[in-house]
């Protein structure tokens, strides 16, 4: 449990000694450590806020008068890339583009019953054409 987080016992003396001049050092009144997302954050920040990619997405179907619905699974796996390539919350925003981009600009000027249902094997799909694969951490 020790080893999981050892983050939050650095101090100025152990940042000094990584290399960071004292004189930047001393501008730092608060030295901290954040712990990392996990699933269930990642996936509340995805969906919870009042501004969530997945609403800000919902809106800008609207717009163009398409109703979007994502099934439970794509967000889990939108959620399980994101911690797979390392990108954290802000990486979340990357793989909704992957997912979303094409839909975005092909459906407004296609004959379409006013739905876009986004299941697993779509979202799959665009992420795999996707450039995605650079993003993966070492």
């Amino acid at each position: 449990m020790l080893r999981e987080n050892l983050l939050k016992f650095i101090n100025a003396q152990d940042i000094k000694s990584f290399g960071l001049i004292p004189e930047l050092l001393g501008r730092l009144p608060i030295i901290t450590y954040l712990n990392p997302l996990d699933v269930d954050v990642l996936r509340s920040i995805l969906t919870e806020p009042k501004n969530s990619l997945m609403k800000q997405y919902t809106r800008l179907f609207e717009i163009e008068g398409i109703a979007l619905t994502v099934e439970e699974d794509v967000l889990n796996f939108m959620v399980t890339k994101a911690l797979e390539y390392k990108l954290g919350a802000r990486g979340l925003r990357s793989i909704c583009e992957s997912i979303f981009t094409d839909a975005m600009f092909e459906m407004p000027s296609e004959k379409h019953d006013g739905t876009f249902h986004l299941d697993l094997e779509y979202a799959r799909q665009m992420v795999e054409h996707s450039k995605m694969e650079h993003l993966k951490a070492a």
